[in-house]
């Protein structure tokens, strides 16, 4: 998916910095869990798009557009257009915490006006957030990730089996971990979006705000 995390090396950091909450297992499963169940939400809710993870909308586009299918194709990059200013402010502004919580208050948007608006305005509010989220929260431990796509991070748990340093036992299992939540993540979303439609976002926006909590020393100061 986008903006896959493919380099073999493991991020040198020290302790202090590897032991800070926003790093943790914990959040990065959270934070996986809420890419893959947006993606479900979208796909069912808004017409067959991705707003979090963007390869399928590459592939989509690719094919509008050597179809001729100039409106579908629209349909499939605007999303890509939103995906990459959020993340672009996202890592001109450096602040995790506060990008997260401007992921949480699109969802909330979105979950306010589904289908009261058009609905590429609702796709567009949850490629921002779902971007502002990615970029910021990029790593878990030593290892980098990406909570809006597997992909990369299967790569990495690869690249982590056959490293000869002590962690990468530990580096496979975190990346895949992170892997199936995305999946558990999108399994969720299916279910539950069937079922409450709109309201199901009140799970990916309860997520997110858990994680804003177990950052909560962070935020303090």
């Amino acid at each position: 998916m986008a903006m896959q995390a493919v380099s073999p090396e493991s991020v040198a950091e020290t302790g202090s910095v590897d032991d800070a909450p926003e790093r943790s297992a914990l959040v990065a499963s959270l934070l996986s869990m809420t890419g893959g169940f947006l993606d479900a939400f979208t796909w069912l809710s808004l017409g067959g798009v991705f707003a979090s993870s963007q390869t399928g909308n590459v592939v989509f586009l690719g094919m509008d557009a050597m179809s001729g299918q100039w409106r579908q194709a629209t349909h499939h990059l605007l999303p890509l257009a939103a995906f990459l200013l959020g993340a672009s402010l996202a890592i001109r502004l450096k602040a995790p915490l506060l990008c997260l919580a401007g992921e949480i208050v699109c969802l909330v948007a979105v979950m306010l006006l589904l289908h009261r608006v058009p609905d590429m305005i609702t796709i567009l509010g949850i490629s921002f957030g779902a971007a502002l989220q990615s970029a910021s929260f990029r790593q878990v431990e030593r290892w980098k990730y990406l909570s809006v796509t597997v992909t990369g991070n299967m790569l990495r748990a690869l690249d982590q089996s056959v490293a000869p340093d002590r962690d990468a036992a530990r580096g496979t299992a975190i990346m895949l971990l992170v892997c199936l939540m995305f999946l558990a993540g999108a399994a969720i979303g299916t279910c539950v979006t069937k079922w409450l439609h709109a309201w199901s976002l009140v799970l990916p926006i309860a997520s997110s705000v858990c994680v804003l909590w177990l950052c909560r020393s962070q935020l303090r100061s």
